[in-house]
């Protein structure tokens, strides 16, 4: 086994490592710029052609690692199983399953198989007769499938051992052995633990040839100064619960950050239609135009930057308060340095990630490699956003009485009063208010808008479940014939009806 890793550390975007335009176009449209460091080096391997063993930890980007080149090498003429992966468990299958197929969205007529236990058989009998070009799979349920002859292997051309250390835990030792004895002797192999433990290097020493080792130590530490919390937010509930977090967050500068060049843009513009002073700030921007932004930001002439991890990268400002991960990032060692952006200096700042139910074992991970616990948050209530408008709103006429010269309008108001003496100076100012409000409503109505916030609905949802399951368990159990009965007695009352009407 060989480790030839560079030390060479200048930045390399994925269009620098040989992935086919299909391949890049698709990570453009989810806002990847920039390999991790394990996918810098296991996919300029796997694409050579070479058996890699990767240690790194989960929540490192490996899944794309071992996924974008992998994909490069299907042939969609053959329609069945290239690609192999071997998985602990059946929600890991699901997700990684769902991360190759939004990898390979530029790939026409690509087909991937999640096949795990617990599920029918026949679910996954049916695609697999029709043809597909990957699975994903525990090992208890491929080793079935293969058994069965219902999974062939004879075009398989990749297998990869993902979390081959849980595996070992959960005592699939033999399962992976024999599943390994089964597919084609020249396919490539990628093996993927957290640890090497005796058993798993025995694995590589028999199936893997000469395999490259990529060991990947990571930036885990979070600096003691930052507050991380999260919120459990859909997608179409995001940019609602952004805009009440930044109208009741007393910050001096934000970084939001998000996955792609596009949404940049865009939740900018609606910001900026909101009343915020937010730029973009992204990949696509000139160097001169970026440092004037940078610039802007630092003097206080613009509050809120709207960020790509690439674009933010380096940013070293004083004043910047909070960091909002608008889009989950695509491993902890990401969230690291998004976070890192705030509490310098001994400075205190302040974190918030939006996490949708499908990210929440990312939100796991996250914790469990920075060894930090993020706590959960509220959204915040119709009541604390109209409190905060009402005190802006005093705070505004406060500051225009000290600051403005208003001798033009008083007497005009005075001129109005004159000829309209029955109004009060009260009401004169309040349709001043109505006029200078606009059509948008200066408070905030839960009514027609009210967002539960996720983690708020999960628990009521589970209490509800809880209560209705103990009503049932208490509540005095019908007679099987019961129905029956009450079936009988309708009839007769209708024909003791039907029969008195006809006399």
């Amino acid at each position: 086994m060989s480790n030839p890793l560079s030390k060479n550390t200048k930045q390399v975007r994925f269009n620098d490592l040989g992935l086919s335009n299909s391949i890049l176009k698709a990570l453009d449209s989810i806002g990847y710029e920039t390999p991790s460091p394990i996918q810098r080096h296991c996919i300029t391997y796997l694409l050579d052609g070479e058996d890699i063993i990767g240690q790194a930890q989960t929540g490192t980007g490996k899944t794309a690692a071992f996924a974008l080149p992998l994909l490069d090498k299907i042939d969609l003429c053959i329609n069945a199983p290239q690609l192999l992966i071997l998985t602990p468990t059946r929600e890991l299958a699901i997700q990684v399953s769902e991360a190759v197929q939004t990898y390979a969205r530029g790939m026409k007529n690509f087909h991937i198989l999640p096949i795990y236990g617990g599920q029918s058989y026949d679910i996954q009998l049916k695609p697999l007769k029709r043809g597909v070009h990957a699975i994903v799979g525990t090992p208890g349920r491929v080793m079935d499938h293969i058994k069965r002859n219902t999974l062939q292997l004879d075009q398989l051309q990749s297998f990869v051992l993902d979390e081959a250390d849980e595996m070992l835990k959960m005592g699939f030792i033999d399962d992976i052995k024999w599943v390994m004895g089964h597919i084609p002797e020249k396919c490539q192999i990628a093996l993927f633990s957290a640890t090497m433990p005796n058993m798993i290097k025995k694995v590589a020493e028999k199936f893997l040839n000469q395999p490259k080792i990529v060991k990947i130590k990571t930036k885990t530490e979070t600096a003691p100064t930052i507050t991380q919390k999260y919120m459990l937010v859909n997608a179409g509930q995001k940019l609602e619960a952004l805009t009440r977090i930044l109208e009741v967050t007393n910050f001096e500068a934000m970084i939001i950050f998000v996955r792609t060049k596009t949404l940049t843009l865009k939740l900018t513009e609606k910001l900026s239609a909101r009343g915020f002073s937010v730029k973009a700030i992204n990949g696509d921007i000139a160097q001169k135009q970026r440092e004037c932004l940078i610039n802007n930001f630092k003097k206080g002439k613009i509050d809120v930057l709207v960020a790509t991890d690439v674009a933010a990268r380096g940013l070293d400002i004083g004043r910047i308060s909070h960091v909002m991960n608008y889009d989950i990032p695509q491993d902890a060692e990401s969230y690291v340095h998004r976070i890192g952006r705030t509490g310098r200096a001994g400075c205190n700042g302040e974190a918030i990630l939006f996490v949708s139910h499908r990210e929440r074992r990312m939100l796991k991970t996250i914790e469990r490699i920075t060894r930090q616990s993020i706590a959960p948050i509220s959204l915040p209530s119709a009541k604390m956003i109209n409190k905060q408008r009402i005190e802006l709103f005093k705070q505004k006429i406060t500051e225009t009485l000290n600051n403005q010269d208003l001798s033009l309008f008083e007497k005009l108001i005075n001129d109005y009063q004159s000829t309209n003496k029955t109004t009060s100076p009260a009401k004169i100012a309040a349709a001043l208010a109505l006029i200078s409000q606009g059509s948008e409503p200066l408070l905030l109505s839960e009514q027609g808008q009210n967002i539960l916030n996720g983690a708020q609905r999960q628990k009521t949802m589970t209490h509800r479940r809880k209560k209705d399951a103990n009503n049932a368990k208490f509540a005095p159990k019908k007679p099987h014939n019961e129905g029956f009965n009450q079936h009988k007695n309708n009839k007769h009352r209708k024909r003791a009806k039907f029969g008195r009407r006809n006399k």
